[in-house]
């Protein structure tokens, strides 16, 4: 089985808020919410993937200072296993904007297990809902 690298982030902002963003029509796991992120490349480290994820994704700009390692997902799916480390972010510049057809939802902590996420997602939640 194949192990694919994806790298997510809880972006935080001053309310305690976390960024969601819903994965558009036509993507596998359309309509459902994940943190953003994204695959990292060959030659990449996570935070850097990051850093270019959120600029693509998003069109907002980071430092790898501003990152910081909260946990990771470890999840089996059907053609591939994935391991995804989720960093926290409460530093950035510019204003989260979809660029990608996604919808974005700022989202209280409490209020995560709400919104329907992949099954790599899930345990994460707790652990950051715990952890803000």
């Amino acid at each position: 089985m194949n192990l694919l690298l994806v790298t997510a982030v809880a972006l935080i902002d001053t309310e305690g808020r976390v960024l969601l963003a819903q994965r558009p029509p036509g993507k596998s796991l359309a309509g459902l919410w994940e943190f953003p992120g994204g695959k990292v490349e060959p030659g990449e480290t996570p935070e850097a993937a990051l850093i270019r994820e959120l600029h693509e994704e998003l069109g907002i700009e980071t430092h790898s200072s501003c990152l910081a390692p909260l946990t990771f997902a470890s999840h089996s799916y059907e053609t591939f296993h994935l391991l995804m480390p989720l960093f926290a972010c409460r530093r950035w510049q510019g204003i989260p904007t979809p660029r990608e057809g996604q919808t974005l939802a700022w989202v209280a902590p409490q209020r995560l297990k709400d919104y329907p996420m992949p099954p790599a997602d899930i345990p994460l939640i707790p652990i950051l809902r715990d952890w803000l």
